[in-house]
């Protein structure tokens, strides 16, 4: 026997449908909302960004790989990271889809104004969820060490990672180191990437 609600039906049972979200995000400056204050120090990484690197650790042989970023606001006081990669064979063609991730990069604020100090938050469709602390070293220049590290049981056993990006001629640069088990850092992932929107 099924016992009555004793609070009744919830409010949204039979509320009208809902209006498509209604706030914008953007990885160009020029249109959507205005960028945070907090963000100004960070204004060189957004954008959208699409090129190539190279990958090994901890799959047994280096790898070439394409990688999309995109890197957006929404007036609020931290960026979304979105990044999507596909590997490529020695004619630069695709061969399969790879990595995907998304993540939030957030500056600490102190009495509402930004600090060099960034905190940010990566996970990756395959289960594995990081949390990193950083600096922004100057406008072009971000070092972020991962502080926290979880894994679904049958993810990868990542516990550690560091993660090191620049702007460079325009262009932005990374290098991803990553441990698993007890392998220590290793260099994971490297790429340069053009911008391509923003």
């Amino acid at each position: 026997m099924v016992s009555e609600n004793p609070l009744g039906p919830p409010p949204w049972l039979n509320a009208p449908p809902v209006e498509p979200y209604p706030y914008e995000d953007t990885h160009d400056l020029r249109t959507g909302p205005d960028l945070h204050p907090a963000l100004l120090g960070l204004l060189p990484f957004v954008g959208l960004w699409r090129g190539r690197g190279q990958g090994g650790f901890p799959e047994d042989q280096d790898y070439d790989f394409a990688q999309e970023v995109r890197i957006s606001h929404d007036g609020r006081p931290f960026l979304r990271w979105d990044s999507r990669s596909w590997l490529l064979n020695d004619a630069s063609e695709a061969t399969g889809e790879w990595i995907v991730e998304s993540g939030f990069w957030r500056p600490v604020l102190n009495d509402g104004r930004a600090t060099d100090e960034m905190e940010a938050t990566m996970i990756t469709a395959d289960g594995v969820a990081e949390l990193y602390v950083g600096k922004v070293i100057g406008t072009t220049r971000l070092e972020m060490e991962a502080d926290a590290i979880a894994y679904v049981p049958s993810g990868l056993h990542v516990t550690g990672g560091q993660r090191l990006f620049g702007i460079v001629e325009g262009a932005l640069l990374y290098a991803h180191e990553q441990a698993v088990d007890e392998s220590g850092l290793r260099p994971h992932m490297s790429a340069r990437l053009l911008r391509i929107g923003g």
